[in-house]
This record gives C-alpha cells, sequence and structure tokens, in this order.
C-alpha cells in the first residue's frame, strides 16, 4: 500500500495535529523526502513527536521508513520527468503547461485506486440509480459535461445546482441504490460539504473527486479520488479532473453498452431528422 493509500485508510483515526503533518506528506512529498523531522513539524505546525507518531500509526518504522516510501514514490513519478529533461528546454508558457498537465494526468490515473473505481462505476452503471453531480464553482464547467455525457448513456442523472432549496429538493430524493458525484478542490465550497453530507446520510453512494485523501470530502466518501492540480499559472488545473470524469463515463458506458447503444441511436436519429447538427 503507497503512502497516500494508508493516509486514507488511517485517517478517520489521526488526531487533529497528525491529520495536519499527513496533510503535507500528501501535498509536499518533496519535503517529506529530503527534509528533517524538525522541518517536516514546522511546516505543519506541530512537533516532531507528532511526526514519529504519525509514521508508526501509518504502519512505518519511524520516520526513516516514511521518508524512504516517500522517496520510492517520487522516484517512480520522476522517471517520465527524467525522459522529459532531455527534450529541448520549455521556456515558454505552452511547453510549461504541457509538462504540467502530462504530470497531473499520469499522476490521478496511477493513483486511482482500481477497487474504488470499480465501486463508483457500479454505482452510477446501476440501472435504477439516480446520479446527483455536486459541484465546486471551479470545477462546474466539467461537471456539467460529465453530466451532459452521462444522460447520453441513461436516465437519472442530474448536476445539482442553483438555491438551497433547489439542493435540498434534489437531495432529498436521493437514497439507497443512488449515487451522487462530487467533485470540489481546496478551498471547498461549503455548501458542497453540506450537500455531500446530507446525501451519504440518505444512504447514497458518495463518490468524491478531490485534492487530498484527508480532504472534507474523502473522509465522508465511499469511493475517493486524488487529483493532481498543478499549474502553469495561478489556477488550478481541472485537466486531470477531467481526464478521470473521462474514464468513469467510459467505464459506464461499457457497463450500460445494450441500452446506451439504443439509447444514442435514438437520439441521433431525432437530432438528424430535426437538422439540429450541420455535418462537416
Amino acid at each position: 500500500m503507497d503512502v497516500a493509500g494508508r493516509v486514507a485508510k488511517w485517517g478517520p483515526q489521526l488526531t487533529p495535529a497528525e491529520r495536519r503533518v499527513a496533510d503535507v506528506v500528501l501535498q509536499r512529498p518533496q519535503l517529506v523526502a529530503f527534509g528533517t523531522v524538525a522541518e517536516l513539524a514546522a511546516e505543519a505546525g506541530s512537533g516532531a513527536a507528532t511526526v514519529v507518531r504519525l509514521a508508526g500509526k501509518l504502519g512505518y518504522d519511524g520516520f526513516t521508513a516514511l521518508q524512504d516510501a516517500v522517496q520510492a514514490e517520487l522516484a517512480h513519478r520522476l522517471r517520465p520527468a527524467a525522459e522529459r529533461i532531455r527534450q529541448p528546454v520549455a521556456a515558454d508558457v505552452v511547453g510549461r503547461t504541457m509538462a504540467t498537465e502530462l504530470d497531473n494526468v499520469q499522476s490521478t490515473l496511477e493513483s486511482a485506486d482500481r477497487k474504488a473505481f470499480d465501486r463508483a462505476v457500479a454505482a452510477m452503471a446501476a440501472p435504477t440509480a439516480k446520479i446527483a453531480v455536486i459541484s465546486g464553482e471551479a470545477s462546474l464547467g466539467i461537471a456539467r459535461q460529465a453530466v451532459g455525457e452521462l444522460s447520453l448513456l441513461r436516465d437519472g442523472v442530474e448536476l445539482v445546482v442553483g438555491s438551497e432549496v433547489a439542493v435540498v429538493r434534489s437531495i432529498a430524493l436521493l437514497g439507497e441504490g443512488d449515487a451522487c458525484l462530487v467533485i470540489d478542490l481546496r478551498r471547498y465550497d461549503r455548501w458542497v460539504l453540506d450537500a455531500a453530507r446530507w446525501a451519504g446520510e440518505r444512504g447514497a453512494t458518495l463518490i468524491a473527486l478531490t485534492d487530498s485523501s484527508l480532504s472534507p470530502l474523502a473522509l465522508l466518501a465511499d469511493a475517493s479520488f486524488t487529483v493532481v492540480a498543478a499549474s502553469a499559472g495561478p489556477f488550478d488545473s481541472h485537466v486531470a479532473t477531467l481526464a478521470l470524469l473521462n474514464a468513469m463515463v467510459a467505464a459506464v458506458a461499457d457497463k450500460l453498452r445494450s441500452s446506451a447503444t439504443d439509447r444514442l441511436d435514438r437520439i441521433e436519429d431525432a437530432w438528424r431528422a430535426a437538422g439540429a447538427l450541420i455535418e462537416p
């Protein structure tokens, strides 16, 4: 089990101080790999004893073992970078963005837990399930795209937006056997966290796409996925989030291939009859 997997497994049992340290471990692995106990403790606003205690709770034989594990994972992630560094230096924004986004997508998809992925897809492909999609403001555009594509494959998909009255109404109609897909990165929209908690309390399978296995959404979720959102500019990138959603939609399409094929054929026939689209 990798470091993030251990944090996700034991996260609910950590103290607030240990969670702060764990968050630094996940967000700044280079500091753990090449720093000291004192530096990690200072970054997390905790004591050295908390760092050592966290390492033990995660199943490591002290800080050095945790550091070795993080170094090994970084070495694995840096192999593609070591190959790219031999290419001509990309000083322009387009080149920097390309390198950043390639790493975002690769890191996100490589770290996606396959069992959690299968659980999420099964929940969204259940024939009688309703699917509520909730998103923070920054990721609303890709949430709309995911809703549009899922709606082409099956009934019962809704983007939950609007006033508190509208949001509560949509969540109130969820129950056992339904799914709630939630997308948000720090800093989290408060209403998104509230709606996710309500959906979970009603028995819906909660699927979270967020920035850390210790985020409030991840701790609520039945299936959680960490997306890497590094950017060449001042704002978080959502390219890896979109890539993960593309994988989920593709998997749902595979599971619903028979019914989805007939559905898409009927939609295409209707578009053609209405002249709604202009062919090249």
